[in-house]
């Protein structure tokens, strides 16, 4: 049974004779197996199940694979989301069981052991996803158990948003029109069923506080449901100045509700409806919305992307193999001020600011000729918000390999990006302290200066700081010319 729009169909429910007792509610109980959906508000799985049934058990499959990819920032996120999930179906009289092993398999056998017929889920649309819900499907139907797909963690469905041709478009703005004018399928609304208490594994520790990105405080500071719409709330005081501050890494203009979409505690239906489009400011954020939708819909379409281009003439790019050079930016060593910023404050906090993140791909893809998909992997891996679509489709992106992607003869200056987004150097110096003695006429660009100079600042280059690692025109003529090789077809020099 492959995932359908929520709306689309009403679930069914199938009670054969027999008696059936679970924790002392009515025989009906159905499953609710969460995902990346952790909320009881606007969740349309949710919903359907309470609404078509006397009791649902909660249930969360721990899947060890997942955990070890998973960053440390990432990993603690989704754990204390999760507590807060049990906690608010505590307040329900239930509780979230907790399971582990293959999803696949588990789910289908802890219903079939409560004696229920339907489980609900949330569809996703990761390769890996795709995968663990087809043999899921497979699973249930060889127990005689009905599996509904609803899709909780997007606006529109993919398959919803189409070209006049009927097709997905290539291309971001026509999307976007579209998307705009798709109208949406009611999501229902939840229903009284029982929320049953169930025994349960215990989460592992957190092994550390909520993460956060910024400095928020009071309820937005709290993990899961309650805290995103929290976080939401402050969103709202500033959204209408989206378009002037969401470029500037040193001041909190953006949303910071990324990591909150990405483990579903607000849905994205939520975030667009309470912030509307009655300013500029408020259109502006809805449509990256539309382009995280947009990079979802594409990867349904084609999972081939999470490991190859596109744009297929860039299977022939040969990358340059750079070790050193991967590990110096990997750690924020690499003698450029706003790529290094932005790699520490990634391991510090498992969060960068997406212009930085822009910025920083573009000086490993370009200025280094060094293949997107290790740093997809590593932001992938580092990311508090790591999301497979989103990631590999802004890397693909920045790359120039993928759908609507900038060209590859752009590459981002971090000098120039750094002297026009953090005009003070106080992103900068905040993150490489090392530099913290330079002006803003010098922190972005600290090999300009004589070592008198420098020294006067306490920064001796090679010693205090790295110098550069690459001539950033150099390594800009350099990616130019394997950008053209690729184009004309003929084969990349050593």
């Amino acid at each position: 049974m492959r995932p359908v729009p929520a709306g689309t169909r009403t679930p069914t429910r199938r009670v054969p004779g027999g008696v059936r007792t679970v924790a002392a509610v009515d025989d009906d109980v159905a499953v609710v197996w969460f995902r990346r959906d952790l909320r009881l508000a606007d969740n349309p799985a949710w919903a359907a199940a309470t609404s078509a049934h006397d009791a649902v058990v909660a249930l969360y499959v721990l899947d060890h694979r997942l955990l070890a990819r998973a960053g440390a920032f990432r990993r603690r996120r989704v754990l204390h989301d999760l507590a807060a999930l049990d906690r608010a179906l505590g307040e329900r009289g239930g509780s979230l069981r907790v399971v582990d092993g293959d999803a696949a398999e588990v789910v289908a056998a802890e219903a079939a052991g409560l004696g229920a017929t339907d489980v609900y889920a949330n569809a996703d649309v990761t390769p890996y996803a795709l995968d663990r819900d087809a043999r899921a499907d497979a699973a249930h139907a060889r127990r005689g158990l009905e599996l509904h797909w609803s899709w909780g963690s997007l606006v529109h469905p993919p398959g919803t948003v189409r070209t006049k041709a009927g097709s997905l478009s290539k291309v971001f703005t026509p999307f976007h029109r579209a998307w705009m004018a798709a109208p949406w399928d009611p999501w229902p609304g939840p229903g009284d069923a029982d929320v049953v208490h169930r025994p349960s594994l215990d989460l592992p520790d957190p092994d550390g506080p909520y993460p956060l990105v910024g400095d928020e405080q009071g309820p937005a500071a709290r993990p899961g449901e309650d805290g995103a719409r929290a976080r939401l709330d402050v969103f709202l005081d500033q959204v209408d100045r989206y378009p002037d501050t969401r470029d500037l890494p040193a001041e909190p203009g953006t949303s910071q509700l990324s990591a909150d979409l990405r483990f579903g505690t607000v849905s994205p239906r939520t975030v667009v409806e309470v912030v509307g489009e009655a300013t500029p400011g408020r259109q502006a954020f809805v449509r990256q919305l539309a382009w995280r939708d947009w990079f979802a819909h594409t990867i349904a379409l084609r999972p081939e992307m999470v490991e190859h281009p596109i744009d297929e003439r860039f299977e022939g790019l040969r990358w340059r193999r750079d070790d050193d050079g991967l590990d110096a930016w990997r750690e924020g060593r690499t003698g450029v001020p706003l790529v290094d910023a932005g790699m520490r404050q990634l391991r510090a906090t498992g969060w960068m600011h997406n212009r930085v993140r822009m910025v920083a791909a573009s000086f490993l893809v370009k200025n280094m000729l060094v293949d997107w998909r290790l740093g997809e992997r590593w932001f992938r891996h580092l990311l508090m918000d790591g999301d497979v679509p989103q990631n590999v489709g802004n890397w693909q992106w920045v790359a120039g390999t993928g759908p609507d992607a900038a060209p590859f003869h752009r590459v981002f200056n971090p000098v120039v990006q750094g002297r026009r987004f953090d005009p003070t150097g106080s992103y900068v110096r905040r993150w490489v302290p090392e530099l913290a003695g330079l002006d803003a006429s010098a922190v972005h660009e600290p090999w300009r200066l004589g070592p008198l100079d420098l020294a006067m600042a306490g920064v001796v280059l090679g010693e205090t700081y790295p110098e550069p690692i690459v001539d950033l025109g150099r390594s800009r003529q350099r990616a130019l010319d394997a950008y053209d090789e690729v184009r004309r077809g003929q084969p990349p020099r050593e």
